[in-house]
């Protein structure tokens, strides 16, 4: 798997890989920056600080145990429910498109979505204030009523927001397969 280095629209490092196994199979993968021991340091330092200083005038021991317990727990919440370490995206095209979070935590989070409930991939943009954001979509169909349009509106590669040259480079890896798989569809 080779990777190659983009910024999310942080600016933070984050590595695209693509593993290609045939003309209708990819494997696209996002890994996003490791935890920055700095800042958790930092967060850690302020919330004991806090604490420290509620217990010199109140004199409780359990201001400082509170303040342990709130840093520990938060941390493990964090890990496990808010921290993604890498989304990944394979696309099958005979059979359909599976994304894949997994969290720093360990925990992984996987949704298949069908072939036949596909309809395409796009570049959307989102408008914030004063700030666009572009993300990748899985514009879905619904099977049974294939003449209604657009069901659902799908955003993947939600949590390391990866900025436009990225997003471009994944687009068009999933309109090849996209489109040899309508091309063996029609005939």
């Amino acid at each position: 798997m080779e990777g190659k280095d983009y910024l999310d629209i942080y600016g933070n490092k984050i590595t695209l890989q693509q593993q290609v196994y045939n003309d209708t199979c990819q494997d696209i993968t996002i890994t996003s920056s490791k935890i920055s021991i700095r800042s958790l340091t930092i967060w850690t330092c302020v919330v004991w600080i806090i604490a420290y200083v509620i217990f010199i005038y109140t004199q409780h021991n359990a201001v400082l145990t509170a303040a342990i317990l709130f840093s520990i727990i938060g941390l493990l919440l964090y890990l496990h429910l808010v921290k993604v370490d890498h989304e990944s995206l394979l696309i099958l095209g005979s059979l359909g498109i599976q994304r894949t979070s997994t969290y720093a935590s360990g925990r992984e989070n996987t949704v298949f979505i069908e072939m036949c409930r596909v309809q395409d991939i796009v570049i959307n943009e989102g408008i914030s204030m004063h700030r666009v954001n572009y993300y990748l979509c899985l514009l879905l169909k619904d099977p049974s009523d294939p003449q209604a349009g657009v069901s659902q509106v799908i955003p993947i590669f939600q949590s390391s927001q990866p900025r436009l040259d990225c997003l471009e480079e994944i687009y068009r890896s999933c309109q090849e397969i996209l489109s040899s798989h309508r091309s063996k569809a029609t005939n």
